[in-house]
């Protein structure tokens, strides 16, 4: 007899429906939410245990393959003016929305069940106090070893780089450092591969330890809210992405059917990191030249959050309705400029959507005690906006390899082949 293959995107997809029924079943059940969340937590530190090397090892021979600073310069500010603009479009959505349909108005803000931020507002403050110029500061790592080990990843790849151009200025010399590297790239995305293995299991833990802790009646209040963020990222997704992949020549269908699994994977676990290995692994597979690949991806993991800056609008504004707070046309550019300044200096912090939303709402006159409403349902709102953080990287990586001519479209059309896709 034929033996049937379960490809791994429908082992996700199976995990996740387990994870919703085993969710539902032990509703506040004690040992299985312990459990549940001691497994996912498992899966998760897997994840991030080989997130920095492979960041460390694919950059720096990313950099030392470039070599020339001033290419690489061409390419770190295209990458960074394109983030810009997509961010920003993004906040411009929310904000369009909000302004269109009013979530804020069906709700009875003083009915809702407050949940506690104290965990968020803490870091709020710091950021809040550390203004630009100790984010700036903040990039540059005093301890290389001491950013490795916190996970600090804007300084990990400021290093990087620096060590990459190092190696390739030292000419020859240089070859062995690389052909290390190379080899520790390898031997991270062979131990990716045994991970990946686990996540339906750790995909089915965190779906139900989510809903196994709030459950759906936490949905129910807030739904319309929940499901106008969800359309609109989908908006965002289809038709501003589907535009910006349009004028670079190639569909967005096409880019959604080859990450399906890495969205599938970031939307059940709520983690970028989850998906991080495997999309820089893909997308070198799908014609992208690895230097631009280990640039752009990790860079996008800190300033290219598209489904954060549309949640970060959309619930300003949510709340502010919620409120009666009529906000004016001024006070909406106040919020998209605070918006677009707090959300790059928040990025790699736990719950950073969450957290820039704390020290930008107060700008403008929304009262920060809202977030304690909204808080209980901001994991289910985490899992859309993390999947479209993880499309929008991998379509930033295409767009900006297209445009420096570094993407192989033979090596494109031989991957989609071997996946399937035609």
């Amino acid at each position: 007899m034929k033996k049937i293959k379960i490809t791994l995107g429908w082992q996700i997809l199976i995990g996740l429906v387990l994870g919703i029924i085993l969710g539902l079943v032990f509703y506040k059940n004690t040992t299985a939410i312990t459990a549940m969340q001691s497994i996912g937590t498992m899966f998760i530190r897997l994840i991030q245990m080989i997130v920095v090397p492979i960041v460390v090892s694919c950059l720096t021979v990313g950099i030392a393959n470039i070599g020339d600073i001033h290419k690489l310069g061409r390419i770190g500010g295209k990458t960074i003016l394109y983030f810009e603009i997509m961010t920003t479009i993004a906040i411009i959505l929310g904000l369009i929305v909000g302004n269109v349909f009013h979530p804020g108005d069906f709700i009875n803000v003083h009915s809702l069940h407050a949940t506690d931020i104290t965990q968020y507002m803490t870091t709020a403050k710091t950021a809040n106090h550390t203004g630009i110029w100790g984010t700036l500061i903040g990039l540059i790592p005093v301890n290389i070893f001491n950013s490795i080990s916190s996970g600090d990843m804007m300084p990990i790849i400021v290093f990087s780089v620096f060590f990459g151009l190092g190696t390739a200025a030292i000419g020859e010399k240089g070859k062995v450092i690389v052909d290390f590297l190379n080899a520790v790239s390898q031997v991270m995305f062979k131990i990716t591969g045994w991970i990946m293995k686990l996540s339906p299991i750790g995909v089915c833990a965190l779906i139900g330890v989510t809903l196994a802790e709030l459950g759906v009646s936490a949905l129910l209040p807030l739904g319309y809210f929940v499901l106008l963020t969800y359309l609109t990222m989908i908006v965002f997704v289809l038709v501003v992405m589907g535009l910006a992949a349009r004028i670079f020549g190639f569909k967005i269908t096409t880019l959604l059917k080859v990450v399906k699994e890495e969205a599938v994977l970031a939307f059940s676990t709520a983690s970028s990191e989850a998906a991080l290995p495997r999309s820089i692994d893909k997308m070198t597979k799908f014609g992208v030249s690895t230097s631009i690949v280990s640039f752009v991806i990790p860079t996008g993991y800190t300033f290219n959050l598209d489904g954060s800056a549309i949640y970060q609008s959309l619930a300003a504004l949510f709340l502010a309705q919620a409120y009666g707070i009529h906000l004016s046309i001024g006070q909406q550019l106040t919020l998209l400029v605070a918006l677009m300044i707090t959300s790059k200096g928040m990025a790699g912090v736990p719950g950073a959507s969450f957290v820039v939303l704390l020290a930008t709402v107060s700008t403008v006159g929304i009262p920060v005690s809202g977030l304690t409403f909204i808080a209980g349902i901001d994991r289910f709102i985490d899992m859309a906006r993390t999947a479209v953080n993880v499309i929008g990287n991998s379509l930033a990586t295409v767009i900006i390899g297209k445009s420096e001519k570094e993407f192989d479209q033979g090596k494109e059309q031989t991957y989609l082949k071997s996946i399937g896709i035609k």
